[in-house]
Formats: structure tokens, C-alpha cells, sequence
């Protein structure tokens, strides 16, 4: 595994990879919220994610923190018509909206997530997020797209989103702008790819891809890297894309 980290673990990754997005953004609020909506956005083919992703950023005139806090009913509508599978502007709208609040009165994103990881780990960290970001106005088909532990989702996503912010590395693919959650308490991201990849390999045994196989997972990433369990997601993933998983 550690062999595999090192042959994957490289700025190459960057470029082809929806954390190429944040990486376009200097200030840590733009990088946060173009890292998060970027999340949202992260399921089907990598190329249809990063032009999407491309496309909300230029419609927030490519200063999402800005655009968010000083946004008007007029400014909204810059958002019509987006659309990336069932996401459409309508949620993105709720987002931006909800986002809003979360800055204004909640002290963002990174307050948010260390206030619930302080509490009871990612766990606590993602269903604090999922219940701040519903307690303003919203439609209940917006609910779909930010995943929820307590209903056993793995939260792959925002598991990626929150390795993205935490994860220290001296390669500089992650950001590692957050200070105050620690890298060793981050849950490896799950999904039916990454999941195949680990049972191969012997590390996952739990044959559904939810949240207590993405513990499961993480428990078992912990005994190869106690303090950083989630570097093998580049594994898991770069040896799902070779196709070691379909031998």
C-alpha cells in the first residue's frame, strides 16, 4: 500500500481531479466553497464534473466566497438554468443560500465541521453540516445531495471534501487549511469503486458500501498509518481507475 501511495501520490493527480477546482483559488473561504459545491458535484465521469463544476464557478464570477456573501435576488439568476444530472439550480440556489447563513452567523464551513468533530468525530462533524445547511428554506429533493451518516450513507463526498481541507502533505495536493480537526480522525472515502478496490485487497469485509464500512475501511487504513489513514484513498482509487479491481 505504501508503495502504491508513493507512485500515486503525485501533483500529476491534480489536473485531471475535481480538487483541481479549489486549486484555482488562493483565498481559504474560495477554496472551501468551491471545494464544497465541487463535492456536490462529484459523482459520474470525471470530465462532466470539472466542466460543471468550471461552469458554477464562472457563474459566481469565479469569487465564490463574494459572490455568496453580496448575492441578490438579481445576482441569483445568473444561477438559472444550471444544471449537472439531478442537480439542478434550484438546489444550487438553496446552497448558495444556506452557505450564506452559515457564514454570516456561524462562523463557516471549517467552524461548522470542528464543532461536530469535536463532539463525535466525522460523524458528528458531517450531520452537524447536513443539519445546519436544512434548517433554512428548502425543498426536500435538495436534501438528496448532501449525505447524511445517520442514515447510514457512507458520505463519500464529503468524506473527499473533508480530506481536501484537513490532510497535511508535503506535495501540496490536499489543502490542509484547517487546522483545528485532525488528519487521523478523517474517514477514507467509500463508494462502490473504492469499495471493490479494498475487498481485493483484503481490507474491507463488510459487503455494503455505508458508513460503518467506510469505518471499517478507515479502522483498517489505521494499523498501515495510524496519524494519516486517509492517503490510501489515492490508492484505492488510482488502482480502481487501472482496473486492478475488474482483474
Amino acid at each position: 500500500m505504501d508503495e502504491q501511495f508513493e507512485r500515486l501520490h503525485s501533483t500529476a493527480f491534480i489536473e485531471n481531479d475535481p480538487i483541481s477546482i479549489p486549486h484555482s483559488f488562493i483565498q481559504k473561504e474560495d477554496i472551501e466553497i468551491s471545494g464544497f459545491l465541487t463535492s456536490i458535484l462529484s459523482w459520474g465521469q470525471r470530465k462532466s464534473i470539472l466542466t460543471k463544476s468550471r461552469e458554477l464557478m464562472l457563474r459566481m464570477n469565479n469569487s465564490p466566497f463574494e459572490y455568496i456573501m453580496n448575492s441578490n435576488e438579481s445576482d441569483l439568476k445568473q444561477l438559472n438554468g444550471f444544471v449537472y444530472r439531478t442537480f439542478n439550480e434550484t438546489d444550487c440556489i438553496t446552497m448558495i443560500n444556506s452557505l450564506k447563513m452559515i457564514y454570516l452567523h456561524h462562523g463557516g464551513l471549517e467552524t461548522v465541521f470542528t464543532k461536530g468533530f469535536s463532539e463525535n468525530g466525522a460523524y458528528g462533524g458531517i450531520t452537524a453540516l447536513h443539519h445546519l445547511l436544512f434548517s433554512y428554506p428548502h425543498l426536500i429533493r435538495t436534501r438528496k445531495h448532501i449525505a447524511n451518516p445517520e442514515t447510514g450513507s457512507a458520505a463519500k463526498r464529503l468524506n473527499m471534501f473533508l480530506r481536501w481541507m484537513v490532510r497535511k502533505n508535503e506535495m501540496g495536493i490536499d489543502f490542509g487549511i484547517w487546522n483545528n480537526i485532525k488528519q487521523a480522525d478523517l474517514v477514507c472515502p467509500l463508494d462502490i469503486h473504492s469499495g471493490r478496490t479494498a475487498r481485493k485487497l483484503g481490507i474491507l469485509k463488510r459487503p455494503s458500501n455505508d458508513w460503518k464500512a467506510a469505518i471499517e475501511l478507515t479502522n483498517n487504513l489505521k494499523t498501515l498509518d495510524a496519524q494519516d489513514p486517509t492517503k490510501y484513498d489515492f490508492v484505492l482509487f488510482g488502482l480502481g481507475i487501472e482496473g486492478f479491481s475488474n482483474d
